[in-house]
């Protein structure tokens, strides 16, 4: 399935459009994580774990929202957007979202 976050694809043309579909995951944090990211903090760099866990957070998204396309009958996924918010003190939601469309050949 192509997801883009434009609103066209090159070679390709939209024939059907099925309306917007969503992914979302919430993660809370791992206090094994954490212990690593205090020290992280008090010499500098990324905090690879945290970067891990938001990558993983992102997949995770993108495979339920092109399942949901999959099930409209959708081939591709335009307009596609992120979106992340806090649930609570240490748990993050992470949404993507866009329009599920039908693309055919040009």
């Amino acid at each position: 399935m192509i997801v883009t976050t434009s609103s066209s694809i090159a070679g390709k043309k939209i024939v059907k459009t099925f309306g917007i579909v969503k992914g979302n995951t919430v993660r809370a944090r791992h206090i094994g994580r954490d212990i690593v990211a205090v020290f992280k903090n008090l010499v500098g760099g990324e905090i690879q774990e945290y970067t891990k866990l938001l990558a993983e957070s992102r997949e995770q998204s993108v495979d339920r929202m092109k399942a949901e396309a999959a099930i409209l009958g959708a081939n591709a996924i335009v307009d596609t957007r992120f979106s992340t918010s806090y649930i609570m003190q240490n748990a993050a939601e992470i949404l993507v979202y866009g329009t599920a469309v039908e693309v055919k050949d040009e």
